[in-house]
């Protein structure tokens, strides 16, 4: 495959920076999500013909159904990790390990597919069935978090975005019903008065940490919570009442499956949904976009692999 773009995740960053506790093989690539042509064929080879664009799948062998691994030794073998990643010009994967890309959408928004997207659509979608009506809340305006508004706005579900004042804005334009500042104190009090009380049918939990047990003080009556980030630590806590009392149920979420990032690819193809890219960066610029990383970006950040002349960001 030729690359033409890879977007980057927090995790990326990560494994550059620490390792992220995994066993990495030198020299090692970083990186999970590309998209771009392929380029040559094995003999074998046959779900793909030269020419056609693709993305890659971030836990590659994970076609549909359960997840592999077990309650001792979960598995985690991903791009960018347990396998080499896909931050360069060209790469060799196994053709299970692609699926076709949007031909709508750009190498630099398709390449925003694999993780970040997938990730939302497997929570919200997948595990959460959210349907028109449901009210959704949405923590923070990174990847994740801006697939999951557009996601569940396209599924005719009500979305409460809590993210930084100067964003919110934003989120507003994107479609959010209702954006509450984050720093505010009385966040929490603002969803149930916009909510009559109600609360959030489904949380997309993208901080971790303590920040778990607010958005258990926020789920509604058997609300379910998509615990997906860990940007405020692995270790989560949470008031245990609320949790028990209001039938809430807490949804781990490790990205999702081929099948499911087919059926989403389906979707942005049929309802022509664009991906929110923060900023672009040339591949001799990684070190400025892991950079951005830690600036807090509004959607994606992208690397374009081919040598282009990149609009102004």
């Amino acid at each position: 495959v030729k690359v033409g773009a890879v977007s980057l995740n927090h995790r990326d960053k990560m494994v550059i920076d620490s390792g992220r506790g995994l066993t990495l093989d030198f020299p090692f690539t970083p990186g999970t999500d590309l998209a771009g042509r392929i380029v040559a064929m094995g003999d074998d080879a046959e779900r793909f013909a030269v020419g056609d664009r693709v993305i890659s799948c971030f836990t590659p062998e994970w076609i549909d159904g359960a997840r592999a691994g077990t309650a001792r030794t979960p598995a985690y073998r991903t791009l960018g990790g347990y396998f080499a990643g896909v931050l360069a010009e060209y790469v060799v994967l196994p053709e299970d390990w692609l699926v076709t890309a949007p031909a709508a959408l750009d190498d630099a928004r398709a390449s925003t597919l694999p993780c970040a997207a997938l990730t939302a659509w497997f929570a919200l979608v997948e595990r959460g069935g959210v349907r028109a009506g449901d009210t959704v809340l949405i923590r923070g305006t990174g990847g994740v978090a801006l697939f999951g508004l557009q996601f569940a706005k396209l599924h005719g579900a009500r979305v409460l975005v809590s993210c930084s004042p100067e964003k919110i804005d934003r989120v507003l334009a994107l479609g959010a019903d209702h954006a509450m500042d984050r720093h505010r104190t009385g966040w929490l009090e603002a969803l149930y008065a916009l909510t009559d009380d109600r609360g959030a049918d489904h949380i997309l939990e993208t901080v971790g940490g303590t920040f778990l047990g607010q958005s258990v003080q926020a789920a509604a009556i058997g609300g379910r919570i998509y615990q997906i980030g860990a940007l405020d630590g692995f270790d989560l806590s949470s008031p245990a009442m609320p949790l028990m009392m209001k039938d809430v149920t807490i949804q781990g979420i490790g990205t999702g499956h081929r099948r499911a990032l087919e059926d989403l690819v389906r979707a942005v193809a049929r309802t022509g949904m664009t991906p929110v890219i923060d900023s672009r960066f040339a591949f001799a610029d990684l070190s400025d976009a892991l950079d951005r990383l830690d600036a807090g970006p509004f959607g994606k950040i992208v690397i374009d692999t081919c040598d282009i002349t990149l609009p102004p960001t």
